[in-house]
């Protein structure tokens, strides 16, 4: 039974395709690198250069960030919605 176990664990659970790759990382990559409370200018230094995805394409969270009235995080959800009214929700584009 446990050469079963190991034959199936070579396996991606997902088959992944060949399709067109999608500029930027995803926020919830970004954020899980951070710890909270933190102050947006140490965002800036740690991932002010990173690409996040965003509906309008790739752009750099340190140009997001500067869109903010905010200047400390609390909470990853508090980022993650400062984040996202500036850049808005919805489809990512593809290239």
């Amino acid at each position: 039974m446990a050469d079963d176990e190991d034959e199936e664990s070579e396996e991606p659970a997902v088959e992944l395709g060949d399709g067109p790759d999608v500029a930027g990382v995803p926020l919830a990559q970004v954020t899980s690198r951070l710890h909270f409370g933190i102050e947006v200018s140490e965002i800036r230094r740690r991932e002010g250069d990173t690409e996040i995805r965003t509906p309008d394409g790739a752009r750099e969270l340190g140009d997001v960030l500067a869109e903010s009235d905010e200047t400390y995080f609390p909470t990853r959800q508090e980022f993650e919605q400062a984040v996202r009214a500036v850049t808005g929700t919805g489809p990512v584009p593809t290239e």
